[in-house]
């Protein structure tokens, strides 16, 4: 059992994620089979396995679950046709029957400490907001606020993760820009709302 597990882990490490035309902060991680493109992503991040991730911007310490779909192209509903080869631009075909102006995606922003969970879809143009939550299986079409929890297809708000002056505290702190030597001085309270909180911007 214990070699099928190595035979596995081995199969996994063989699938090179796909990387091009994006920024990725040295402290990030991309999985196995992920697939990204004009992705920018800050520091302590991390995309899962078997991930897609289409011309969209991910904050700092951001979780991002295996299998999840985020930025797809849009395809033109009021045309005669919804096929890329009537509009301009490159697609998968390398064929174009004409070149008429489309916008296919507009840009996604996730912002810091998300936490998105396997198998979610977001749609291009989305904002999910700093310490949000999307639970596994959802699909956003809507923008998502700060330390909102979302679940569901569509996806629909549950609840805020804190009281609102305790999210605008959190706002206003931004542990997130905050250095590694800071955090460690820190980190110890992250368990601890109130006295994580009561301690205030001293890094």
């Amino acid at each position: 059992m214990y070699l099928d597990y190595l035979f596995s882990k081995l199969i996994k490490k063989i699938h090179i994620p796909t990387i091009r035309l994006s920024e990725l902060h040295k402290t990030s991680k991309v999985c196995s089979g992920s697939h990204l493109a004009g992705v920018t992503m800050g520091k302590y991040s991390y995309i899962g396995n078997y991930c897609t991730v289409i011309n969209t911007d991910i904050g700092n310490y951001c979780s991002v679950g295996d299998s999840c779909f985020i930025g797809a192209e849009d395809h033109p509903t009021e045309w005669v046709s919804s096929s890329p080869v009537f509009h301009g631009g490159k697609n998968i075909m390398r064929k174009n029957f004409a070149t008429h102006s489309f916008e296919t995606g507009k840009r996604t922003v996730i912002e810091n400490d998300v936490w998105l969970g396997t198998h979610c879809m977001i749609r291009n143009g989305i904002k999910i907001g700093t310490g949000a939550i999307i639970g596994m299986g959802s699909v956003v079409t809507k923008n998502v606020g700060d330390f909102e929890i979302w679940a569901g297809n569509p996806a629909r708000f549950i609840r805020k993760r804190f009281a609102e002056e305790d999210i605008s505290k959190i706002l206003e702190i931004k542990w997130w820009e905050w250095s590694d030597t800071d955090l460690i001085r820190r980190a110890n309270t992250f368990n601890d709302l109130q006295a994580f909180l009561s301690e205030g911007n001293n890094g």
